[in-house]
């Protein structure tokens, strides 16, 4: 017998998907019509200039591909690694990984840089590795690693990357919309993310931008692009003003993430990023004045993904669990080598909101309190440090 869809209320606090707008639910309820329609194609044009703007670009091929973040990392290594290119990877966590596995099944020759879970890349250790290899064709990077959450400093890195003749990738999947990403400035010239965090739209779009560099390299493959989907140079002419038709266009998709970037237009990127860090930092607070231990030194601590020590004698999933079935709370477990070891707290578009975090505060501790652990409560924490947040941001707005 057919059923209608009982889809249960939940608070998405996992580092994706994060919580969907009704706004942009409601405009992905929109009437489906044609990808080659004009009306459409003006959506099309205008997902392009907003994602530049939040891109910080003015890459004339930026587009959303059609698939999740995983198909943006996808399109960056087909169409830019070669087979027995020299590749190097920064592997700091699960993202850093899957980058370096999938330029293997290229053919590439991948040089993965270890870094230990919860720490950064300095420039001198890519100096090192680039002086090591001065055949390297590509440097990969993730910007703020999910597994582990860690954000990288990627300042001054583009001018070495270039003067050893490599272009740079990197991954936002994480950062996109929650803080600053810089393209043009920083000197990125291959990025993708996706749209399911900090954008707060449903899963199912990979934003990407390539800047002219990296298309001059692409124009002199030695190789075809191995992929008929994910090849840039069929994709960029329906995306671009000659409208050729590759494949249909995830309608209903765009029309959501055109209404997640006006959100974000209106709120302005300056206020998102200082929210997200407000928020964030009232979290920290809370689970410290809990007695909870954050992984990350702050110096290099992602705002739009908070990793917790799970405390001694404590079951993960059991917790995890208890708070999805008895609060409607969702966040994450650890992956990898800190599977098991920590949770991860999502602060990212929709969901990066003080009253969610403080609501997840009082049920964690409820939740551990009840396993035999009782703890201090951490909400004074994050109300001081919200409160202190709203002084300077009323100054800094008045100013």
């Amino acid at each position: 017998m057919a059923q209608n869809l009982a889809i249960p209320s939940r608070l998405c606090l996992a580092p994706g998907p994060s919580p969907v707008p009704f706004r942009v639910r409601q405009a992905m309820a929109n009437p489906v019509i044609g990808h080659l329609d004009p009306a459409f194609l003006a959506i099309v044009d205008a997902v392009q200039q907003d994602l530049r703007d939040v891109f910080g670009t003015a890459n004339r091929v930026t587009l959303p591909v059609s698939g999740t973040g995983s198909a943006g990392m996808e399109m960056s290594l087909t169409n830019f690694v070669e087979p027995g290119d020299t590749v190097v990877v920064i592997r700091q966590g699960v993202f850093g990984q899957r980058m370096a596995e999938a330029a293997e099944k290229l053919g590439a020759q991948v040089v993965a840089v270890d870094i230990p879970w919860g720490q950064i890349c300095s420039l001198e250790e890519l100096s090192r590795v680039l002086a090591a290899h001065p055949q390297v064709r590509l440097v990969a990077v993730v910007m703020a690693e999910t597994s582990t959450g860690v954000y990288q400093p990627l300042d001054g890195w583009a001018e070495r990357i270039h003067a050893a003749g490599a272009l740079f990738l990197v991954d936002t999947v994480t950062a996109l919309g929650g803080i600053p990403v810089e393209v043009d400035r920083q000197g990125f010239d291959i990025v993708f993310s996706g749209t399911q965090k900090c954008l707060s739209a449903p899963p199912g779009l990979a934003p990407f931008t390539v800047n002219e560099r990296a298309l001059e390299r692409l124009s002199r493959r030695q190789h075809p692009v191995p992929s008929w989907y994910l090849d840039l140079l069929q994709i960029r002419e329906y995306w671009g003003n000659a409208r050729l038709y590759h494949h249909t266009a995830p309608i209903s998709m765009i029309y959501g993430l055109k209404e997640a970037l006006t959100i974000i237009q209106e709120e302005g990127l300056t206020a998102r990023y200082r929210r997200h860090r407000q928020v964030a930092e009232s979290l920290w607070a809370g689970l410290e004045a809990m007695g909870l231990e954050l992984m990350v030194p702050r110096t290099h601590r992602l705002t739009t993904v908070t990793t917790v020590k799970i405390p001694d004698g404590i079951e993960d999933r059991v917790v995890r669990q208890r708070l999805l079935n008895e609060a409607g709370i969702e966040i994450a477990g650890g992956l990898g080598q800190w599977a098991g070891k920590i949770w991860r707290i999502g602060v990212m578009g929709e969901g990066a909101d003080i009253s969610h975090m403080m609501r997840l505060l009082v049920e964690l501790r409820r939740i551990l309190h009840d396993l035999g652990m009782p703890l201090p409560s951490g909400v004074e924490a994050l109300e001081a440090q919200y409160v202190a947040w709203e002084r300077e941001s009323s100054e800094w707005r008045a100013g």
